[in-house]
């Protein structure tokens, strides 16, 4: 595969901020670790909600890409 298209993305549109999140194939982790540091802050509108949808979406797209 190419480098292009092993790039997957992640939004999230909430309170007059846009949240975009850009991972490659196989660093779900990685993000899912950035998704919980950032519902940690209290300067921001992203909470755990947001990180537990956004962490859901990474993965069914895994387990998506594992059923192929």
């Amino acid at each position: 595969m190419s480098e292009v298209s092993d790039l997957r993305q992640l939004s999230l549109v909430k309170g007059g901020h846009q949240y975009v999140f850009r991972y490659r194939e196989g660093e779900e982790e990685s993000l899912i670790q950035a998704l919980m540091e950032l519902a940690d802050r209290t300067d921001l509108t992203f909470d755990w909600f947001d990180a537990a949808v956004l962490s859901r979406q990474a993965n069914d797209r895994l387990l998506r890409r594992l059923d192929q």
